[in-house]
C-alpha cells in the first residue's frame, strides 16, 4: 500500500468584515492564535473551543508559524480596530458608573 501525498488547504476564511475564521465555526484565526501564544496546546484549544477539529487546529497553528510576520501584522491591525471601537463606543456611552447604573435600575424594577 501506497501513502498517497496530498496537499490539504488551511481551514481559514474572511468574513464579509474581514475577519478570518476557522473553518465554518466563528471561532477566529486571533483567538486560535493568542490561545497558542498564550501556551495552550491544540488539544487544550480542542477542549475549550469544541466546534473546531483537532486538525484544523495544527492546521492553523501551522500556518501561523510559516506566516508569523503576515499573521502578527494582521493581529495588530485587528487590536487597533478594536481599540478604536472600543473609544468611539465609551466617547458615546460613558462606560464610568455603569454598574450603579445598572443596579439602580434593577432595584427600580425598570430592567
Amino acid at each position: 500500500m501506497t501513502l498517497t501525498i496530498a496537499t490539504e488547504t488551511v481551514p481559514l476564511v474572511t468574513d464579509v468584515n474581514g475577519v478570518i475564521r476557522v473553518g465554518k465555526t466563528r471561532v477566529t484565526l486571533d483567538t486560535v492564535v493568542w490561545a497558542f501564544l498564550d501556551g495552550a496546546t491544540a488539544e487544550e484549544i480542542a477542549h475549550q473551543y469544541p466546534s473546531l477539529d483537532l486538525a484544523d487546529i495544527y492546521s492553523v497553528i501551522a500556518y501561523y508559524l510559516r506566516r508569523r510576520a503576515e499573521v502578527d501584522a494582521y493581529l495588530q491591525r485587528r487590536q487597533e480596530q478594536a481599540e478604536k471601537i472600543r473609544k468611539q463606543n465609551e466617547s458615546r456611552f460613558d462606560p464610568s458608573g455603569i454598574r450603579e447604573r445598572l443596579l439602580a435600575r434593577r432595584a427600580s424594577g425598570s430592567l
